[in-house]
């Protein structure tokens, strides 16, 4: 999942450069902001502040309202990147990250006063514990006439541990801030965004990897309503094919993070350094076969999160949304076939031969990698976490009566040889370009009218029970139905 973070940098950069032509106010609730209108007429303001400082008393604490200021506050740069360990990739986010982190930016096209654009909001990936939404603004995606906003959250055990302590403080219910937190910098849309254009009542969710992850849950969650009109979910599902993680087992992580770092109270774990908390938080272990996705492991709090994802996914209630990944994505099991193999045994018992036999890891020697979805290993890892969690997810929504767009990448983005975890950023960031998917414009007829369908485009069916979803190829977007078997097998959402 860091790949994704440091794809989407490498998209952006070039896009950046927008030289300031004048300074522009605008009002918002907290006060008046200073940005800059870009030479090709667009509006951006950087470092928003959507809510609180969440230190100190704050710390593992609901977002709160920002604080008012008077006179002008300057918006020209985007605030620090919420605090993190640096894993190489993210090594820039890492050096400039922060406690104090939740900022937002803002871009909007040239428009007209009084004009009522689309407004996307984007949620950065990074397995929930690194990254930043730092640039995205800067995307091309503005040109098709949306309002861009990208927004941070609390990473890692500062963003979703649980305490009994905590719990008894907060009425019944800890962890899961840092979906908190997107959902004050929904609030923050819906009370502000008017002043650069937008329009409150026409916002698009949407991330990617556990971004996707994110946006998921946050659509599922009761405390959403009334916040955004639908949402899409890039290589990111709401349970990325594990099982939940309850609240009392949550809770038992907390405790052993108080005693790794030799904390007596919740006063003093509030009072330890963020960057001692985070690596001792590397040694804790979570209920979930894979540890290096433990904060991507949904958490079920009971109140931003009151029951498990698939239960939550059956609800009427739930917007319109886009599914999908990229025909490989992130392996599992350290590449390793007899781990592979031992999982699907342990898992699937007498059903295990089944599913081995799909992938031909019943086979000695192997079967030969495939040129698109890669070895065995490599396939299922992708089937697990990504493709058929977004088989589910669109099953799901089907069966409620809901409205859902499921995708495949296959064409991998421009010098690189095979598609990966990350491939579509370029394509949704990126200026459209030739043998490029064109996903950019399916996502902003999304944003503008509730259907990625739009004049000009290949049709794109929505799920009607078949297995329906739309492929990326080389030679254009093809629709496609049903033969997905191993999803028959791996069907959490």
């Amino acid at each position: 999942m860091g790949l994704a973070r440091f794809l989407i940098v490498a998209v952006l950069t070039a896009l950046a450069g927008g030289a300031l032509a004048e300074p522009i106010r605008i009002s918002t609730r907290s006060g008046v902001l200073i940005g800059e209108q870009r030479r090709d007429g667009s509006e951006a303001f950087l470092g928003v502040p959507f809510a609180r400082p969440p230190v100190g008393h704050l710390r593992w604490k609901a977002p709160q309202p920002p604080p008012a200021w008077t006179g002008d506050r300057t918006a020209l740069k985007s605030g620090p990147a919420c605090l993190q360990i640096s894993r190489g990739w993210n090594a820039a986010d890492a050096a400039r990250s922060s406690e104090d982190c939740l900022y937002l930016d803002v871009r909007a096209p040239r428009h007209e006063p009084g004009a009522r654009l689309p407004v996307m909001v984007w949620v950065h990936g990074g397995a929930n514990h690194a990254g930043s939404g730092a640039g995205t603004v800067e995307s091309a995606l503005v040109d098709q006439g949306v309002v861009l906003v990208s927004v941070q959250y609390r990473l890692g055990v500062l963003g979703f541990l649980s305490h009994p302590d905590l719990t008894q403080e907060q009425g019944g219910a800890s962890g899961n801030y840092a979906l908190m937190d997107i959902l004050a910098a929904l609030r923050w849309v819906r009370d502000n965004i008017a002043a650069v254009g937008g329009d409150p009542d026409n916002v698009t969710l949407f991330g990617h990897s556990a971004g996707g992850q994110d946006v998921g849950l946050v659509m599922l969650s009761p405390q959403a309503r009334g916040l955004f009109a639908r949402g899409i979910l890039q290589s990111g599902m709401p349970g990325f094919g594990f099982a939940p993680r309850s609240l009392k087992q949550n809770e038992a992580m907390g405790l052993s993070l108080g005693e790794g770092v030799g904390a007596r109270s919740l006063a003093q774990l509030r009072e330890i350094a963020g960057t001692d908390l985070l690596k001792a938080a590397e040694h804790l272990k979570a209920p979930i076969d894979d540890q290096g996705f433990i904060w991507t492991q949904a958490v079920i709090d009971g109140v931003v999160l009151p029951k498990a994802p698939d239960v939550l996914l059956a609800d009427p209630a739930v917007k319109p949304m886009i599914v999908g990944s990229s025909a490989r994505e992130i392996a599992l099991f350290d590449g390793n076939a007899e781990r592979a193999i031992a999982w699907v045994r342990d898992t699937f018992g007498a059903r295990a031969p089944q599913l081995l036999a799909l992938y031909g890891l019943d086979r000695d020697p192997l079967p030969a990698a495939d040129p698109l979805r890669g070895d065995a290993v490599l396939q299922l890892a992708t089937d697990r976490m990504f493709r058929c969690p977004a088989v589910s997810v669109a099953a799901l929504r089907q069966q409620a009566g809901g409205k859902v767009w499921r995708y495949e990448l296959a064409v991998p983005p421009p010098g690189q040889a095979v598609v990966g975890h990350g491939s579509e950023l370029t394509n949704v960031f990126d200026s459209p370009a030739e043998g490029r998917p064109p996903m950019q414009a399916y996502w902003a007829a999304f944003a503008h009218t509730g259907d990625p369908n739009a004049s000009g485009l290949p049709p794109w069916p929505a799920e009607n029970g078949a297995g329906r979803r739309l492929v990326f190829a080389p030679d254009g977007p093809r629709a496609e139905q049903g033969g997905e078997p191993a999803c028959r097998f791996l069907t959490r959402p």
